[in-house]
């Protein structure tokens, strides 16, 4: 006999339920961070590289501060209905592409330091 409950069916585990809300609470977490970051970028280091690529950075990064709550909801919603049909989970295309996007801003960000120095 297993030690947890039985769920009614198609309700999922409240613990992976949980988990997930907390997922989603870690991407907005991260777009709070990416547009403290973008601000910073545009208006708070002037002596970084030339004006064109510090405001280019900064408004990456605040595109990307858009995109990560939207990113998030849209995951944290493909895994809820996952959950509750038995579904396998979804596909991590997202969390790859916006992986990609921020190392791209790092690797651009790391070349105009470069230059910079």
């Amino acid at each position: 006999m297993s030690d947890t409950p039985s769920e009614p069916a198609g309700r999922p585990d409240e613990r992976f339920t949980l988990a997930s809300e907390r997922t989603f609470l870690a991407w907005l977490r991260t777009s709070l961070g990416l547009l403290a970051g973008g601000i910073a970028m545009v208006h708070l280091v002037p002596e970084f590289s030339t004006g064109w690529v510090r405001t280019l950075l900064g408004l990456v990064l605040i595109l990307l501060a858009v995109g990560a709550p939207i990113a998030g909801l849209r995951r944290w919603m493909q895994v809820r209905r996952a959950l509750e049909a038995g579904d396998p989970m979804p596909q991590e295309r997202d969390l790859w592409v916006f992986g990609i996007a921020v190392a791209a801003v790092a690797a651009v960000a790391a070349v105009a330091t470069l230059i910079g120095a």
